[in-house]
């Protein structure tokens, strides 16, 4: 064979070996990797692919982890990764997983500040979430808002009752920022749409309002009545007489059982004792409330009292109360 054809030869083959790499390296970039149902990686801040890529090698998820660095370094991807926590999902390819990795998409996390709850109800929450840094160990309503590096004394009823989504990284602080600027801004517009002639100096005092409002009842047809009847009874100078805010000044030495004792122990939270609102809200109000704070229902009524079925009976006279109490309250 003369050099020409030898040489032919050597293009032919290599041009083969070509074909059949580029042809391999397609097929590998869109199989599968080993990933069973789902994985989750974190990715270093700073952190090289390379590096990435080995760590999922030896976790059995990428088989070829030199050419997995070497075509993202080509494509220029290796540069653009960003940190976080991945999700790898069976049936993932590399060139989806690398995208994935460069469009930053994250795994996100939620959690769920209720309605009704206090402020240290919702920080033991957010301390038991798996995904959250905890930060805030040994903080109390007091010192809360404090630690947060926000105004204020006391941190009761300042954070907005919602569903917050976070990522890993994030902690609990992070969350109790977003939900106190929440509850700013909620309060601020309803504030802005309140009713005319209403007995609250400032959106604080509204939001104080909404707090019993919530513990009152769940009902929504109820919420505007309640509402109501506080505010006739401050225009009036009479005491709300609100058993949850007895409740919420007892703290921890409250039982499950209110006794009359407790309603004529002095307190700042005894709202049968002391006039006008209590000093602080007493759990998280949600919008509904804070809503029916601002705009109570028309009406006379003076008086509420469970009927047992989570619904309220409203009165405008003792009489009439006093004898709701005898049909509901009474064995």
């Amino acid at each position: 064979m003369s050099w020409r054809g030898v040489l032919l030869a050597i293009v032919a083959v290599a041009v083969v070996a070509a074909v059949a790499v580029t042809s391999y390296v397609a097929r590998w970039q869109q199989q599968p990797l080993s990933v069973d149902g789902r994985e989750l990686i974190v990715i270093e801040r700073g952190e090289a692919f390379g590096h990435l890529a080995h760590r999922l090698h030896e976790r059995g998820v990428v088989d070829h982890p030199r050419l997995w660095t070497w075509l993202a370094r080509l494509s220029g991807d290796a540069r653009r990764v960003q940190a976080g926590e991945y999700e790898m999902r069976q049936g993932d390819s590399p060139v989806r997983v690398l995208q994935r990795f460069v469009d930053g998409e994250v795994v996100t996390y939620d959690v769920k500040l209720l309605e009704g709850w206090t402020a240290m109800q919702a920080v033991a929450e957010l301390a038991r979430h798996p995904a959250l840094d905890v930060t805030l160990d040994g903080v109390t309503v007091h010192t809360l808002l404090e630690v947060l590096g926000l105004p204020g004394g006391h941190a009761e009823g300042l954070f907005f009752p919602d569903t917050y989504h976070f990522v890993r990284g994030d902690s609990d602080a992070d969350i109790l920022r977003r939900a106190y600027v929440r509850m700013q801004s909620v309060l601020d517009a309803a504030w802005e749409d309140r009713d005319a002639g209403l007995p609250y100096d400032s959106p604080y005092q509204a939001l104080i309002a909404a707090s019993l409002i919530e513990k009152e009842t769940g009902r929504e047809d109820d919420r505007p009545l309640i509402s109501q009847v506080f505010a006739l009874r401050l225009e009036r100078g009479m005491r709300l007489q609100t058993d949850p805010a007895v409740i919420y000044g007892l703290g921890d030495r409250f039982d499950g059982d209110l006794r009359r004792a407790d309603l004529r122990a002095p307190g700042p939270y005894n709202t049968y004792r002391n006039r006008g609102l209590p000093p602080t809200p007493i759990a998280l109000p949600g919008q509904r409330s804070i809503h029916a704070a601002l705009h109570p229902a028309d009406g006379e009524y003076l008086y509420f009292v469970s009927r047992g079925d989570g619904s309220s009976k409203f009165s405008v006279s003792l009489d009439e109360h006093e004898a709701a109490v005898r049909r509901y309250q009474m064995p």
